[in-house]
């Protein structure tokens, strides 16, 4: 498999617990009356490809270490009908494939390089233009070491290290560094020096290349056990105050009044019973990523007008809080929402919804489950954050349409019923949103990446036709 490193992990332990409510045949959220319809957006819909940079450059099977190869497979992408590409530039270690005055260089992994003599980036924007595709850059947001190599700054910069790598809690309550939990280097995002390092990061990109735009992608934190470093409760402690005007809030016992235990659910740490401050810690976190966001969008803008500042989420909205982000639109209000039972929310958490600080959000629509009426359990509902179907709805239920919407699908990773199932639910996502992004490439060309064990080429033009 691909090392999308982060996603899978999280996507497996909320299906767990989604898995869990249709096996007792608990509608996962109240459709309640549908009057607030969100209009399908018509005209040219966009047709994206992901390109991960481990797995089609560094990659067993990859093929984009060779220019050659890079043309003939942009060929095939534009023969089928894909319109843009997503290209990863800032690994999981925190380097870029490009010479930054702010990381080093990735150059080669796993016995394989870039392409010789060509500045990757460029030659992939060259080539896709040549080809009347767009590119937008990829940058993973909050990441700054690779688990398995030991690479990055969390690992090799001991000032870095000490400083920014995320803080999380173990089962025991323990507050632990993230890299002695054998998981991806995490920073903390809280820290202004993260912020500005990877804004930094984003206007080099459009500044040095003739890229659409730039995509966060893990713009968010590790999960639901972090970051509760000394420094993320100084700041909690002054949310509370300028928020809340809780003049008690220094005498909070740390971390035990926002979790007071924890527990290992499907091989994460979860909070067993929470605390007085929990909801209110859900919102400060929340509040975080959305000043980031808000900060890095203006940034980019300010540096290149024309160039897109966008987002790639989670598609399950309703159980991506562990996260703190909230890629709703501000019109959206999931604390007094009617037809979603949000029980996560607070008042605040609607001031912290980042859809319009977007001009493309991309949701992981990774479901194999089509339609609400293919489960008993879902049939009959509106919104469901686990089909395909509900999922979209949702998604354009809560973005209001803010924001230009895309919806995804794994091609590789999620188990299709059949091959025909991916043409449908590219067909699905194009109709309801504006248009679909495909992750990964690898797992178009590659049969050995992806559980059907065959090129998906062919479904994928009868998707997009």
């Amino acid at each position: 498999m691909i090392k999308k490193y982060i996603v899978p992990a999280l996507l497996l332990l909320i299906l767990g617990a989604a898995a869990c409510k249709k096996n007792n045949d608990t509608p996962v959220v109240d459709p309640g009356e549908q009057t607030d319809t969100i209009p399908i957006p018509t005209g040219k819909k966009e047709a994206i490809v992901w390109i991960d940079l481990n797995a089609n450059v560094f990659g067993t099977y990859g093929r984009f270490n060779d220019t050659p190869a890079i043309r003939k497979t942009l060929d095939t992408l534009q023969s089928v009908g894909i319109t843009a590409l997503v290209v990863d530039v800032k690994e999981s270690s925190g380097h870029t494939v490009f010479q930054s005055a702010y990381t080093s260089k990735v150059a080669s992994h796993n016995g394989k390089s870039l392409p010789a003599n060509v500045d990757y980036l460029e030659y992939m924007v060259k080539t896709a233009k040549e080809r009347k595709m767009k590119v937008y850059a990829s940058v993973m947001t909050f990441v700054e070491g690779d688990q398995d190599d030991k690479v990055g700054a969390v690992y090799e910069d001991p000032t870095f290290k000490n400083k920014y790598q995320s803080i999380v809690c173990d089962a025991t309550g323990k507050r632990v560094p993230i890299t002695e939990t054998g998981r991806p280097g995490f920073v903390n995002p809280a820290y202004p020096e993260v912020q500005d390092r990877i804004i930094n990061i984003l206007k080099e990109i459009v500044q040095k290349y003739a890229v659409d735009g730039v995509i966060l992608d893990y713009g968010r934190y590790a999960n639901i056990d972090a970051d509760f470093s000394d420094y993320s409760k100084t700041q909690f402690i002054q949310y509370l105050k300028t928020t809340f005007n809780d003049q008690n809030a220094n005498f909070m016992s740390f971390p035990t009044d926002v979790v007071s235990s924890w527990k290992t659910e499907n091989g994460q740490t979860v909070p067993a019973v929470t605390g007085k401050y929990y909801k209110r810690w859900l919102a400060y976190r929340m509040s975080v990523i959305y000043n980031f966001v808000k900060k890095a969008h203006a940034a980019v803008k300010a540096t290149r007008a024309d160039a897109l500042f966008g987002s790639y989420v989670g598609g399950w909205y309703g159980d991506y809080y562990p996260v703190g982000v909230n890629w709703a639109s501000n019109q959206y209000d999931p604390f007094n929402d009617p037809k979603i039972r949000m029980d996560w929310a607070y008042p605040q958490t609607k001031d912290y919804g980042y859809a319009e600080e977007l001009g493309l959000l991309m949701t992981g629509n990774y479901f194999s489950q089509l339609l609400l009426a293919d489960n008993p359990a879902t049939a009959g509902l509106t919104y469901n954050w686990w089909s395909l179907e509900g999922s979209l709805n949702g998604g354009r239920y809560i973005t209001k349409g803010r924001v230009p919407l895309v919806g995804s699908i794994d091609a590789g990773n999620t188990d299709w019923k059949s091959k025909s199932d991916i043409r449908k639910a590219i067909k699905m996502i194009r109709s309801q949103t504006y248009g679909v992004m495909i992750f990964d490439l690898v797992h178009l060309y590659a049969p050995q990446y992806n559980k059907l064990q065959v090129p998906l080429w062919d479904e994928v033009k009868a998707g997009l036709e």
